[in-house]
């Protein structure tokens, strides 16, 4: 039998869809299982979430940055080792960035052979939900649209009503119905749900979303409905790669400012032979000895940036170990942390220092969904491999850089996107890479073993 799956996804974009695959994910492993889950598209947060709720690492399937078979590799390898998979769609089913819907979680589910369950908002709704129910069956008779999961319910009367209609009107099976509940509620910011490692109580919350969830749906009838999934069709086995000897040493921010990573490339990483080195940028004072290179990612430094500002030996040991040559690579927080100074809202700090640009807090995205970078003469990481010169990638920012005193040395060229001023990306400082574009290591982008080879050209160590 395949491992059984689901995806779960919603008739339109905030219609508690994480909440609910977050509730799932809790019950079902309150229950005993091991599950797996995963996240269509290139968000960070919800993966952290969904992380806590499994216990499991969370993998992102993203069609604009990898294609069809590293999907369904990436599906079967991780899914081999649980019980059951879990996989959480991104806006509405038939959404996505193309007119034919190639990209969608529809073309998800049709491509991974998963059954679907719909989360609907019902707020307001009675006997409206059977066409809405209706249409999405018809759009596509090639999506099993297994079950569905009623959300925001009213009440045990809306709840009956609700059910009559569908019952009445359809043939889907309404195998849950879950009630609106304070107890629900995630915690949200400018970029979405807040990250769970930066939010106390997290295992409570996440328990009582399971409890909530777990109660109000049909956990067997889910997980029959999951084990109607068929094996992926692979064109070769998918072992995955045995790590390497661990040779290298490169330090990683990952705290309540840093915490964008995906974990295909920390995998990658370790495969490579680079044993990652956590660095706490709020409370560690100095960089761990012996490193031979540091990453960066993206995170909010803005809602830490007076501990990160405090934290001046710490920014004097990352400035003087980039003006000494060690590699490093940040991406979009790290860019941030890494210039003159921050400025959000009323406050202003100083920071890093050693990009020659101040950073600017905005109300609204200055820099937001899917890019493609070309590599320009003054990209620094020399790979043997046959790449194709550019890249599919994505970028999510509120900020920009103002005064910026470097007009040359960028290693992307936008070819769609914002990156730093619309036409470049990508800082290029002695052996520092620093961009706003978020890249993820694939087989058309395989940047984790390129920034590899460039470490092991520049090996230090430096600290």
């Amino acid at each position: 039998m395949a491992n059984p799956r689901i995806l779960i996804s919603a008739a339109h974009k905030s219609s508690g869809k994480t909440t609910i695959s977050i509730g799932l994910c809790a019950a079902l492993r309150a229950s005993g299982k091991s599950v797996q889950s995963f996240k269509k598209g290139p968000d960070y947060i919800d993966p952290i979430w969904l992380k806590h709720a499994t216990g499991r690492p969370c993998y992102n399937l993203d069609f604009y940055t990898s294609d069809r078979d590293e999907i369904l590799e990436t599906l079967s390898l991780h899914s081999k080792t649980s019980d059951i998979s879990v996989i959480e769609g991104n806006k509405g089913l038939f959404d996505g960035l193309d007119l034919d819907g190639s990209n969608s979680n529809a073309a998800l589910a049709a491509l991974t052979d998963t059954p679907v369950v719909l989360v609907i908002d019902a707020r307001g709704m009675t006997r409206g939900i059977a066409p809405l129910i209706l249409g999405y069956q018809a759009f596509d008779t090639n999506i099993n649209i297994a079950g569905v999961i009623l959300n925001k319910v009213g009440g045990s009367r809306h709840e009956s009503k609700l059910v009559k209609v569908i019952e009445h009107y359809t043939d889907v099976q309404v195998i849950g119905a879950v009630h609106r509940s304070k107890d629900l509620h995630l915690p949200e910011r400018h970029l979405g749900l807040k990250p769970s490692n930066e939010y106390e109580s997290v295992a409570k919350t996440i328990s009582r979303i399971g409890e909530l969830v777990g109660s109000q749906v049909d956990m067997g009838r889910l997980v029959e409905i999951a084990q109607n999934a068929s094996d992926p069709e692979l064109t070769a086995d998918t072992p995955g790669k045995p790590a390497q000897e661990k040779t290298l040493k490169m330090g990683i921010a990952r705290d309540a400012a840093f915490n964008f990573y995906y974990q295909n490339d920390l995998d990658a990483f370790d495969a490579y032979g680079v044993e990652l080195v956590d660095i706490n940028t709020l409370n560690d004072n100095k960089l761990p000895v012996g490193l031979n290179a540091l990453f960066i990612g993206g995170g909010f430094p803005e809602t830490q940036m007076q501990e990160l500002s405090a934290n001046k030996s710490l920014m004097a040991a990352i400035h003087a170990a980039i003006e000494r040559g060690m590699p490093v690579y940040a991406e979009c927080g790290g860019l941030m942390y890494l210039s003159r100074s921050l400025r959000w809202k009323d406050g202003r700090v100083p920071l890093v220092g050693i990009i020659p640009a101040d950073t600017i807090m905005h109300e609204s995205p200055q820099g937001r969904g899917y890019v493609r970078m070309e590599k320009t003469a003054d990209w620094p990481w020399v790979s043997t491999d046959d790449t194709p010169d550019a890249i599919n990638a994505h970028e999510f920012h509120y900020s920009s850089l103002d005064k910026l005193e470097i007009s040359e040395g960028f290693g992307f060229r936008v070819l769609r996107g914002t990156g730093i001023d619309g036409e470049y990306d990508g800082i290029v400082f002695k052996n520092l890479f620093a961009c706003y574009t978020h890249q993820r290591n694939t087989r058309q982008n395989p940047w984790v073993k390129q920034f590899t080879d460039f470490i092991r050209a520049h090996p230090g160590p430096w600290t």
